[in-house]
């Protein structure tokens, strides 16, 4: 295992593409650290600098505290599984998972020997004869771990390997990805564009976006305290609601509704009265009857997942943000979605399109950002 250390380290193509902006990161020993944002956030750039695939333009890369930028791939003691998997088509399994270890001139014993450990690692063993046109893709994704589990390296990285798996592929392979980290404990670096396989796999998770780290955090802290519009907005599914909103004396002034700030919130607020933007998460806006205030709203239209059911709603006198930055990245939501907010309700819930309610934001959950440039109202 090692440590891997980005120092202000910057990626420009030609003078006019800027993919990656002075990322100084410190990737800590043994952990699972998940690369995150839209496509052409600089995210894969990033990997393919860590393994020598791509130049840096300035700054430094440390593996293990040594610098690697002018050490080609093959001396940096990392492996790296492809999303197209890369497995040779004329090869068995065996013979591509032992091709690293044949490079290196490994005895024949020990190659056997640490070929058969990680198949039965990663439960390939009645696959080891068979050639990858034999193999489904979830068996391809484990064959291509194997190959860079067997080499023993420092680091993983890892570049969007679920992407090419079905739905329900994908969620079983997170689940055997973070099986297996846990009881090898190698440092991993994982991109993906995938918010919820950062959620459920990173120990931390790097939101970027146009090259610049927007956020380094826990996948908990992420979604409950992002730092600006662009995180609120990226991380979570569906995206967070922004509402436009006052911030008074007696108050959060949401149309001509009131709603008392709870006080913790209050407290951390690094901002006088004025206007702000409210961002309150799917699950946080929540039918209420008359007496518990709220506003009223119609249902446009639902989507039923089964355990719970997704509400947009149109709602009375409220300003709904639509176009902060990051929430729409093409602005291309239908006529008949726009100023709408979405509800997370539970699944047996009665709700149909056209249907008049009430609902009100839990403010204890609620988010805060400066309508201007969209960062955090809230302190960390």
């Amino acid at each position: 295992m090692a440590t891997i250390e980005f120092q202000d380290v910057t990626k420009r193509y030609g003078n006019d593409v800027l993919a990656v902006d002075n990322l100084t990161l410190d990737v800590k020993e043994g952990e699972f650290l998940i690369f995150v944002g839209p496509s052409g956030c600089g995210k894969t750039t990033a990997l393919r600098m860590t393994a020598g695939l791509e130049e840096v333009t300035s700054g430094d890369i440390r593996i293990g505290g040594q610098v690697v930028n002018d050490r080609p791939p093959t001396e940096r003691d990392i492996a790296m599984v492809f999303q197209s998997y890369a497995l040779y088509p004329h090869m068995t399994v065996y013979d591509n998972i032992a091709f690293p270890l044949r490079q290196k001139r490994v005895k024949k014993q020990e190659l056997a020997s640490r070929v058969r450990e990680v198949s039965r690692l990663l439960a390939i063993e009645p696959l080891l004869e068979r050639r990858p046109r034999e193999l489904s893709g979830g068996q391809r994704q484990r064959v291509a771990i194997g190959r860079a589990l067997v080499r023993r390296p420092q680091a993983f990285l890892m570049d969007e390997p679920l992407s090419n798996l079905d739905a329900k592929l994908r969620v079983q392979m997170r689940a055997e990805l973070l099986s297996l980290h846990r009881r090898l404990g190698i440092t991993t670096i994982y991109v993906t564009h995938d918010q919820t396989e950062a959620m459920t796999l990173g120990d931390r998770v790097v939101v970027l976006d146009r090259g610049v780290v927007q956020q380094v955090d826990t996948p908990e802290r992420l979604y409950r305290r992002p730092r600006n519009t662009f995180v609120a907005s990226f991380i979570g599914s569906p995206a967070m609601n922004f509402l436009e909103a006052t911030l008074g004396e007696s108050g959060l002034e949401l149309g001509r509704h009131t709603f008392a700030l709870p006080a913790d919130l209050r407290a951390s607020l690094g901002r006088d009265p004025g206007d702000v933007l409210l961002g309150v998460r799917p699950e946080d806006l929540r039918p209420v009857d008359g007496s518990a205030g709220g506003f009223d709203a119609e249902v446009v239209i639902t989507e039923q997942l089964g355990p719970e059911v997704l509400a947009y709603v149109r709602v009375d006198g409220v300003g709904v943000a639509s176009s902060v930055r990051g929430a729409t990245a093409d602005g291309d939501e239908s006529a008949e979605l726009r100023e709408t907010l979405v509800a997370r309700l539970p699944g047996d819930t009665a709700v149909r399109p056209g249907q008049r309610l009430r609902v009100a934001p839990n403010l204890a959950a609620a988010s805060l950002f400066d309508p201007e440039s969209g960062e955090s109202l809230l302190t960390p």
